[in-house]
């Protein structure tokens, strides 16, 4: 089968996420890298298709409207057939409602957008114009967490009773004056109402909503600011209430020095437990009430067929971050060439819900840990 072309928006000089993105859509040979407006600034945009993507000059466009006005005129054969969004926050909106519109399929980075607002008229916008849109929560890849929603699914955890997702990580610790990265992540303008818990706490939501099918009634937030100056939250606490009766905890910081990427998600119901984290990521740990804990592996005997759907190599050799994010440009991919069994990729509905997630998290620590509804 012919690979599917895309463009990518964003990934320029300084950046990291848009190599991070080329990598993963290529790493199944299902796509290539074709066209980029990687930068505001048309000359950087120019130099980085040349620099670090290698692209003729031609395909490096000064803009992502260019881009999107001049991949309309070529061929089929030669056009792009999807944008890849790896941009700050405040832009998500603005290039898939114009990529849609243009007639192209998206892959967006988390959060969907800057706004839930946003998020609701993007959704309106791709349920009418039929496209396909892709978003990566791309901790949903790894074959272990599939494994998790699997026996989730199953029953074998029982009822759900307890679910507790932490995300740690230090890099935020001191000032991000120096720190590109850092900058937009900690600016309103750019990032939107909040900063750890838009960055990573948004990943700890997916995670949980992914693996559990469960649905947040309530949410009660202690967002806090530890650094001098800074105007987001760095830090915070988030309970839930469930649908259903189950509770949850999701703490997020990135002031936790010392910690990378710290993530760890464990589920508790009436017959089993279980526990997953990126640190070891192939290994998932299952706890019962009734007989000896059982450890699951990546690729080992016995795993359920969507987890092995996510394993590329033999069980003991490490498979990490960038498979698992290649998993949803795999699983994208494949739905855009026809195969709707293949579509295990967050969407807009998790967009949305994300974006839920957020704005309330924050409403709820600004009225001092209120409990607010989620629905």
């Amino acid at each position: 089968m012919a690979k599917l072309k895309f463009g990518l928006v964003g990934g320029g000089h300084g950046a990291f996420i848009g190599q991070v993105h080329r990598m993963a859509a290529e790493l199944d040979g299902l796509a290539e890298l074709v066209c980029g407006a990687f930068s505001a600034d048309p000359v950087q945009s120019r130099s980085a298709g040349a620099d670090i993507y290698h692209l003729p000059a031609s395909r490096a466009y000064p803009s992502f409207s260019a881009m999107l006005q001049a991949e309309q005129q070529l061929p089929a054969a030669q056009r792009m057939d999807f944008v890849v969004i790896a941009t700050p926050n405040h832009l998500h909106f603005p290039v898939a409602e114009e990529a849609l519109r243009s007639g192209f399929h998206v892959m967006c980075d988390k959060p969907v957008t800057f706004s839930l607002q946003q998020a609701l008229d993007l959704q309106e916008l791709i349920q009418a114009t039929k496209l396909t849109f892709g978003l990566t929560h791309n901790y949903t890849g790894y074959a272990m967490v599939r494994e998790a929603r699997e026996l989730v699914r199953s029953g074998a955890l029982g009822t759900i009773r307890r679910v507790n997702c932490e995300y740690l990580q230090g890099w935020l610790a001191r000032s991000e004056a120096d720190n590109k990265q850092a900058q937009w992540r900690t600016d309103p303008t750019r990032a939107g109402v909040a900063g750890c818990f838009g960055d990573i706490g948004s990943h700890a939501e997916n995670l949980v909503s992914y693996v559990t099918g469960l649905d947040i009634a309530q949410v009660c937030a202690d967002l806090t600011t530890f650094v001098d100056g800074r105007e987001l939250d760095d830090d915070g606490n988030v309970l839930m209430r469930f649908h259903g009766g189950a509770r949850g905890v999701i703490s997020a910081s990135q002031i936790a020095l010392g910690k990378e990427n710290d993530l760890r998600l464990q589920i508790f119901g009436t017959q089993a437990g279980l526990e997953w984290q990126q640190g070891d990521a192939n290994s998932l740990v299952v706890r019962y009430a009734d007989k000896p804990a059982a450890v699951h592996r990546a690729g080992g005997i016995g795993t359920t067929a969507a987890s092995m759907a996510a394993t590329r190599i033999p069980a003991g050799h490490p498979e990490g971050y960038l498979e698992a994010f290649a998993q949803l440009y795999k699983d994208f991919c494949l739905t855009l060439k026809g195969d709707p069994s293949a579509a295990d990729f967050p969407t807009i509905v998790d967009g949305v819900r994300g974006m839920r997630f957020i704005e309330q998290v924050v409403a709820s620590s600004k009225a001092g840990g209120q409990w607010l509804p989620f629905d």
